[in-house]
């Protein structure tokens, strides 16, 4: 039997409640997240037990403490959950080596939640009413009815008709949030004619083999006058300059993923309307392996490279179309007309001379090039055979 594929799309939509609702709605993440510092204590203190395990030191002091049944089981689970997640960072070494200053303060405490941190809310404690376009939500104070909230008729469509599994409730500068799953059907993922290699850079957001190139001039000038803002504020110390500060939160991220989504649109919709694939460099670790003097640090490790290749992959699936990754190494320096290497192929940042062939061309349009070369090499390796078998001889 064959299963069809899904694809899970993430849709936000703010809730609208009544001061009433909304301060119910408020102390209710307050109240989970209380109960889930101190389940994550019980854990630490027990050695992180399995979930089960867990359930038995801490189920009945969560009902004493107003929280339903249901609720209880979520906190539970979204702390066992953390830990899972902690451990496996661990394991990959994200949080630096054994010994290392971070990973001994992230070894020596339990888990903590912020009091505004997500709760995660199943249809037995969360209903929608999509005509009305309103909520009804379990709180600490009753079952809230009637919550009003707001979203584009798309994600309103998505909800309807792809919505399945858990809500998380999250709260953000005093607005309510809910972020609902949706599983879509994935269509058919087609045979590619030609791949398009994707470069990702800091100076060029993405450059692509065909021509495509997303300048970061823009957002990187945006960036370094958010951090001369921040800097001055922080320095300055004033009550008007720290509410300016949260008024500034986030505003930069938001930036940034606005930019990284239209920029996945376009490639994935050049891909689509030409019938080819996709092919991205694999970056996982490059913020271990780059070694950059002190002032290129932060534009390296605000740069949102691993958001850019979700957001591509994902609008991909979605449309059908393959991605492939491919190892990155000396891209930058190889030729894609002749495949010479040489360290001395990259002139600036900007410049590529071949001195095999003699070619010159943009350094991020050869690298791209050299990439959808390799795209098209991984997926010929991997493609299975189309070719009917014949019966053996008699």
């Amino acid at each position: 039997m064959v299963t069809s594929r899904s694809v899970k799309v993430v849709v936000q939509v703010k809730l609208m409640p009544t001061p009433m609702q909304a301060a119910a709605l408020k102390h209710t993440l307050r109240t989970v997240n209380e109960a889930a510092c101190w389940v994550s204590g019980v854990a630490f203190e027990r050695g992180v037990p399995r979930e089960y395990e867990l359930r038995r030191h801490t189920y009945a002091e969560l009902r004493k403490r107003g929280l339903g049944a249901q609720v209880a089981q979520h906190v539970i689970k979204k702390v066992r959950d953390a830990y899972t997640s902690l451990h496996a960072n661990l394991r990959a070494g994200n949080l630096g080596k054994k010994g290392s200053r971070r990973r001994v303060k992230a070894e020596s405490k339990p888990i903590t939640f912020r009091p505004q941190a997500a709760q995660p809310y199943d249809d037995r404690c969360l209903s929608w009413q999509y005509d009305a376009q309103t909520v009804s939500i379990w709180t600490t104070a009753g079952r809230l009815k009637g919550v009003r909230f707001a979203c584009s008729p798309n994600a309103l469509k998505q909800l309807i008709t792809h919505r399945k599994g858990e809500s998380d409730l999250v709260e953000r500068d005093g607005v309510f949030y809910l972020i609902a799953t949706c599983e879509m059907p994935e269509p058919e993922t087609g045979e590619p004619d030609t791949f398009i290699g994707v470069d990702l850079g800091i100076v060029n957001i993405a450059t692509t083999s065909t021509g495509y190139r997303a300048a970061g001039r823009k957002l990187n000038r945006y960036r370094k006058r958010q951090l001369a803002l921040r800097a001055k504020l922080q320095k300055k110390g004033t009550r008007s300059a720290k509410r300016l500060l949260r008024k500034q939160r986030r505003k930069e991220s938001r930036r940034a993923k606005d930019v990284n989504h239209c920029v996945s649109k376009t490639i994935v919709t050049e891909a689509e309307r030409t019938g080819r694939g996709i092919s991205l460099e694999e970056l996982t670790g490059i913020r271990d392996r780059v070694r950059l003097r002190k002032p290129q640090r932060v534009a390296l490790h605000s740069w949102a490279f691993a958001q850019l290749a979700d957001f591509i992959v994902y609008k991909a699936h979605r449309a059908g179309v393959p991605v492939v990754f491919v190892d990155p190494a000396y891209s930058s320096k190889e030729c894609a007309e002749c495949g010479h290497v040489d360290r001395l192929n990259r002139i600036s940042q900007a410049l590529f001379t071949c001195r095999g062939c003699g070619v010159v061309a943009h350094a991020d349009r050869n690298a791209s090039r050299v990439l959808a070369r390799r795209g098209q090499d991984a997926w010929d390796a991997g493609r299975t055979s189309h070719v009917p078998t014949t019966s053996p001889p008699s």
